[in-house]
């Protein structure tokens, strides 16, 4: 069992590459990756895909996320966080609750949105903090995103940060969202804390940290290192042919099997996905064997083609 997927709870202070060398170092395998970055001051949910798993970051990456965090009004600084040098200072005298609340109202839905100037979003294979860090000037590029939930969990109170709820699609920035409801609310504001309580269907009730990852592998685990480390938390690890994706799923009999495994198209029947969407593909034994793609819809029956794009042996 070394493929599949492991949930972490990132701690503050490392980034997420500094998790993915650690597993790396942890469960002797080299093939691991993780499916969406969380900041160095972030804490929360990462998913790390191992072995063949790795195949499926893309499919993965592009999940909603659910955040909790806090915003401190009154202060801006160059990152749009705490961790950067302050570029601003404003008085919060005239600001209410009910204000707040109706500004982050005001971004749910989509909206096209600024990247902070420090993050690893590339502009000519540059990341944006690289740039940031010699002095130049970041892209001013906007991008059309997702929020679905921006609201605060409890009332605002003067002097104190403002504790919320954010529940996003892929490539939505924190960092800008609050910085942009501080612009709005003529005072200014920075992220104080965020931490990614879910990715998809998985949740971090269910991760396990990385010292709890590397307490509980023993020498006579190395050769199920994976497995074993999880134990702990047994929904931490979740095998290869158990991964949930965000699509619908078919079983392919013996013939379609190895029509698949050659890479070559097959004909489904009951087919409810439609032209163009993904599918996870298993075997009788339940074994999944491929990702593929609906390239063709014939007739209104529910029948249609499914090409093999990611073929797992």
């Amino acid at each position: 069992m070394k493929d599949g997927l492991l949930l972490i709870d990132k701690h503050e202070g490392c980034t997420s590459h500094d998790i993915v060398a650690s597993a790396r170092r942890i469960l002797r395998l080299k093939k691991i990756g993780h499916c969406g970055t969380l900041d160095p001051a972030a804490t929360g949910l990462l998913l790390l895909t191992v072995g063949r798993a790795t195949r499926l970051t893309r499919f993965l990456i592009r999940a909603p996320k659910v955040y909790e965090g806090s915003a401190r009004f009154g202060i801006t600084t160059d990152t749009y966080d705490t961790s950067g040098e302050e570029t601003s200072r404003q008085g919060t005298a005239e600001l209410t609750p009910e204000a707040i609340d109706t500004a982050m109202e005001s971004f749910v839905g989509n909206y096209l949105q600024t990247p902070p100037p420090y993050c690893a979003k590339k502009v000519g294979g540059v990341k944006y903090y690289e740039l940031a860090r010699r002095g130049e000037q970041t892209p001013d590029e906007k991008k059309e995103v997702t929020v679905f939930e921006y609201h605060a969990l409890e009332p605002w109170q003067r002097d104190q940060d403002l504790d919320f709820l954010l529940s996003c699609a892929s490539g939505t920035y924190a960092r800008s969202l609050v910085h942009e409801l501080g612009q709005m609310l003529d005072c200014g504001a920075v992220l104080s804390r965020l931490r990614r309580t879910r990715i998809g269907s998985f949740r971090i009730d269910d991760a396990v940290d990385i010292e709890t990852l590397r307490r509980h592998l023993s020498p006579e685990d190395e050769a199920d290192a994976p497995a074993a480390a999880a134990t702990p938390t047994t929904s931490a690890w979740i095998p290869f042919d158990d991964i949930p994706l965000p699509f619908d799923e078919i079983v392919a009999d013996a013939q379609q099997e190895r029509r698949i495994q050659h890479g070559q198209s097959v004909l489904i029947r009951d087919l409810a996905s439609r032209e163009g969407d993904w599918i996870k593909v298993l075997n009788r034994r339940h074994q999944f064997i491929a990702v593929g793609s609906v390239v063709e819809r014939i007739g209104t029956g529910g029948v249609g083609v499914v090409q093999p794009k990611v073929v797992f042996h």
